[in-house]
């Protein structure tokens, strides 16, 4: 089975049990949709990583985070990017909301799932370039997770002029818009870790319904 039709059952909250053949049509018919429908964006900079008390600042950006300092640590520079599948997806959804729900539902766990293999292509081949002179990634970590705050996003977003570069906001709660879309910080550094992609293997929270087996 495709990497991404797992991961799109995975997000609609199958976790072991068998998906149903209507279900999998309907995941598979939204890949096809979605695939016409997307426009993958990805912006991303490089700025120094500096310490201090129980703190830790990117470019400009200061953070008090003890999870992300644990990703970061043996990092002197780390990536911020923002990431998004377009305005052109929030279309196809609101379309169906006004029609088909079920199928909404389907489309937002392909969505999910289509942005995160996006992501997971783009960070191969940072990986790669990366490597080649003796650098190494960690995974990356977005706002939200643990305990790095979700409002984090809004410097990322100046940092990188987003909307300007790709169209990619934020609500005054913090959401993104278009909605399919993410910021991040993936950590540089001399020292070679283990560095999975995925963010649940970074992320504290345990009894995600969500969370894949780590």
């Amino acid at each position: 089975m495709d990497a991404r039709i797992r991961e799109a059952i995975r997000y609609l909250g199958y976790g072991g049990h068998a998906v149903d053949e209507q279900t999998l049509a309907l995941i598979e018919d939204s890949f096809t949709e979605l695939e016409e429908a997307a426009k993958r964006r990805i912006i991303y900079r490089i700025f120094g990583v500096t310490w201090g008390a129980g703190r830790l600042t990117i470019g400009k950006m200061d953070i008090a985070s003890r999870n992300l300092s644990r990703n970061l640590k043996d990092c002197k520079e780390a990536i911020l990017l923002g990431a998004t599948l377009g305005i052109e997806v929030d279309r196809l959804l609101k379309r169906y909301s006004l029609t088909d729900m079920s199928r909404v539902v389907v489309l937002q766990a392909a969505a999910a799932a289509m942005l995160e293999d996006y992501l997971n292509q783009c960070q191969d081949k940072l990986r790669g370039e990366f490597e080649s002179r003796g650098e190494y990634l960690r995974p990356r970590f977005s706002p939200g997770y643990g305990d790095f705050d979700i409002r984090h996003q809004d410097m990322i977003l100046r940092m990188l002029d987003a909307d300007k570069r790709i169209g990619l906001a934020m609500t005054d709660s913090y959401m993104l818009t278009p909605t399919k879309s993410v910021t991040a910080v993936i950590g540089i550094s001399r020292k070679k870790e283990r560095c999975p992609l995925e963010g649940c293997e970074a992320c504290d929270k345990k009894d995600c319904i969500y969370r894949r087996n780590t």
